[in-house]
């Protein structure tokens, strides 16, 4: 390998990243959705000029690793996409995740050079609500026109100039126009600030030196998938679990996975996973992608090494079209990106702890617990939209208990503060706790589950996604199981009727939604 200068390189991994995190700062800190201004539902990323990822702010899992499909599916629409040029999508089946996630791309020029082009800036944001069948757009569907707009490649903006028609069809097709204006306002304010930065970093360096450590930076993480390979004994190593079920009837969906080490890279194959499913568990490959890539590099000993396209060159990863893990359209795909890429992880990290015994932990509570209360406000506020994620227990490790009440794996957002929620919502947080003992026993023990229960203040429809209300987060080494979630409705009857793990129905002014959230599994005997 041809010197270099190991200072630089990580100055220009600590650079790029930083370019990922200031567009992440400014969407946050401009959207008018608590979704995304408080919860921080949103990912940023940089590419190189050949559309391969380089760096990437700390967000969301689930959104970093497909994101790259879709700045490929952008480029490829769009060959000639020219300065100022700014493309919006949100298609699953077009590198997106689902529908909620638009993902916006943006072609960087050299400022002095503006026809050399240096890169690509990317981010994804979780919409509140872009129409579908229920309110949130997380509905129960049986095929993905149900759940939304769908939004292919489109230039959103053309040569600086924003095509308020595609704006106007985005916003209209939303319960919640004006919210939904100003959260993709937002993060076009992030594209903006993005591309600069790096023009910033192009004029500062060279754009020859920029390219050059672009490169080095993914060989870096390149090496780093190929330590980890290195680690691990030959062989084939399995592992199966399921997702509970797909809310119209199809129960115990196998996930099934193999890991298979091999001189130069690391096969995933997931042959002999279920079919597609009539519901919205059925996750596209992108999601499954993003899954293992997340993996993977969770597991890379390197704490400096990059989260980029160098990992991905060392993993293959094996697909059959039509399965719950590689979704043909128009399957519905709404709870393949928050549940079913879940328990990718879970199945893919089980495979692990059978070829490198004490590296992986046993499994976290498994869900994101989705959340979508919509209806009218009756403070004069028109329509509303809520939508949130919450969080349980993580999985224990082999040296440690794991956290209570946080978010894991694939989603990496916060909770939205009952201040915020209460102040922008008719809703009412009556309680918020650790949900204590639900972590699986242990050497080292699981950690808890979360109890949250809203109080609704106006009528309205209520969607709940959810996992791990049938199987239990395993534990691994001996250790025990984590606890099983529920979900529960109050009624004004004080009535308290026990909910599925994927629901949608109308509630009355004054009842209440109740989560208990899975508690993470145990590790070793204790």
């Amino acid at each position: 390998m041809a010197d270099y200068d190991p200072v630089l390189l990580e100055i220009m991994n600590s650079l790029l990243s930083a370019v990922a995190e200031e567009m992440g700062a400014a969407l946050g800190r401009t959207a008018y959705s608590p979704n995304i201004k408080e919860r921080r539902d949103y990912s940023c990323a940089v590419f190189d000029a050949g559309g391969a990822m380089v760096a990437q702010a700390a967000h969301i899992p689930v959104h970093l690793g497909a994101m790259p499909m879709s700045v490929a599916a952008a480029i490829k629409r769009f060959p000639q996409l020219a300065d100022g040029d700014i493309v919006a999508l949100n298609d699953p089946y077009a590198g997106g995740s689902h529908l909620p996630d638009i993902t916006m791309v943006s072609p960087v020029f050299g400022a002095a050079e503006p026809g050399h082009l240096l890169g690509y800036v990317a981010s994804r944001a979780h919409h509140a609500d872009v129409g579908g069948i229920a309110p949130g757009s997380m509905p129960l569907a049986t095929e993905l026109y149900q759940e939304g707009l769908i939004v292919p490649p489109v230039l959103l903006q053309r040569g600086g100039e924003l095509d308020e028609g595609v704006l106007d069809l985005i916003t209209r097709n939303s319960r919640t126009p004006g919210e939904r204006l100003g959260d993709l306002s937002a993060q076009l304010s992030a594209q903006r600030l993005g591309a600069r930065r790096l023009q910033e970093l192009a004029e500062r360096h060279g754009r020859g030196v920029l390219a050059e450590y672009m490169g080095r930076l993914q060989d870096y993480a390149e090496r780093a998938a190929l330590a980890l390979l290195a680690e691990m004994p030959r062989g084939r190593f399995e592992f199966a679990d399921t997702v509970d079920d797909d809310g119209f009837g199809t129960r115990e969906i196998a996930i099934r996975v193999a890991v298979e080490p091999r001189d130069a890279e690391l096969l995933v194959d997931f042959t002999g996973s279920a079919r597609q499913v009539r519901g919205g568990l059925n996750a596209v490959r992108s999601v499954t992608l993003s899954a293992v890539y997340y993996v993977v590099r969770c597991l890379i000993d390197d704490p400096a090494a990059p989260a980029n396209a160098g990992i991905f060159r060392r993993v293959r990863v094996v697909t059959e079209p039509g399965s719950v893990v590689d979704a043909r359209f128009p399957a519905a795909v709404a709870a393949g990106n928050v549940e079913t890429s879940q328990r990718i992880v879970d199945a893919v990290l089980g495979a692990f702890s059978r070829a490198l015994p004490g590296k992986a932990p046993a499994a976290s509570q498994g869900t994101m617990n989705n959340v979508t209360i919509g209806g009218t406000d009756p403070r004069g506020g028109g329509a509303f939209a809520y939508y949130e994620t919450i969080g349980g227990g993580m999985g224990a490790s082999a040296t440690a208990d794991g956290l209570s009440g946080v978010h894991v794996h694939m989603t990496n957002t916060l909770n939205t503060p009952a201040e915020a929620l209460e102040y922008a919502y008719p809703l009412r947080v009556t309680e918020y706790a650790l949900r204590r003992g639900s972590g699986g026993d242990g050497a080292q023990r699981g950690g808890d589950g979360l109890i949250r229960e809203i109080e609704l203040l106006a009528d309205a429809t209520v969607t709940i996604l959810s996992e791990r209300r049938e199987g239990a987060p395993y534990g691994l080494a001996g250790g025990a199981d984590g606890a099983r979630g529920a979900n529960r409705l109050l009624r004004l009857s004080d009535e308290d009727v026990e909910l599925p793990g994927k629901v949608t129905f109308d509630a009355r002014r004054g009842e209440r939604v109740r989560i208990e959230t899975p508690g993470g599994g145990g590790y070793g005997t204790q």
